[in-house]
């Protein structure tokens, strides 16, 4: 069966990289924005569907809930991929407490919202995957780093809700994944990865890891600590 995908902030970069390359598979791939402009013009270089969706904003995620629903019935894999990053630069000590709270609404509150709410969609699927985009920039392990704080963060928070709803989702395959530093508007031109490289993960976890795989930070292939 044709696995039915949904990529939320999909229009550029990892995101798009890996719709790009799942739709070659021949899934059955949505790009997810809250542009709803961006995402047509993202999915008509695709040939895919395209879906307004604002993972802040809950009769958003509804419309968009209803719309894959009516069109297919099901979804089997969700990509929590849409994030912020507002404070490269900013020291911790610096940071305005605002600004915390606005990334994690996003990045922490906003996934779990999508995927709450698209849990029983996912549930019609007969091997549902879920896969959260974080970034080794949340994790506990290595140096202490003084780079983005509320970004950081927020994608340590990221892990741990992947471990939560591991839990609470039995029955699906729950990971979280790495890209590594790429070359993307988030990353910037420094990064040593190209999108389709940071996307290369992303898509063996959608189509290809064994469904036993769960509760587990992955970059390149492999668990890694977190």
């Amino acid at each position: 069966m044709t696995p039915v995908i949904l990529i939320t902030g999909a229009t550029r970069g990892i995101g798009f990289a890996a719709a790009k390359q799942l739709a070659s598979r021949g899934a059955t791939v949505f790009i997810g924005s809250r542009d709803a402009q961006r995402a047509v013009e993202a999915a008509a270089k695709l040939g895919v569907s395209n879906l307004a969706i604002d993972i802040t904003d809950p009769a958003s995620i509804d419309a968009a809930v209803k719309q894959i629903d009516q069109q297919h019935g099901r979804l089997d894999v969700l990509v929590n991929n849409s994030a912020i990053l507002l404070d490269h630069y900013q020291g911790l000590m610096e940071l305005d407490p605002g600004m915390l709270t606005e990334t994690l609404n996003t990045n922490v509150v906003g996934t779990l919202r999508v995927t709450q709410v698209f849990a029983p969609l996912l549930s019609r699927s007969s091997a549902a995957r879920i896969i959260n985009v974080s970034s080794g920039a949340g994790q506990l392990e290595g140096e202490p780093q003084a780079w983005a704080p509320a970004y950081c963060i927020s994608k340590t928070a990221l892990n741990m809700l992947t471990q939560q709803l591991t839990a609470a989702l039995p029955d699906v395959m729950v990971n979280s994944m790495c890209p590594g530093w790429c070359r993307t508007e988030m990353g910037g031109s420094d990064a040593p990865r190209t999108p389709d490289e940071g996307a290369d993960t992303l898509v063996w976890l959608a189509v290809e890891a064994p469904h036993d795989l769960r509760g587990r930070f992955i970059k390149d292939r492999a668990v890694i600590g977190w």
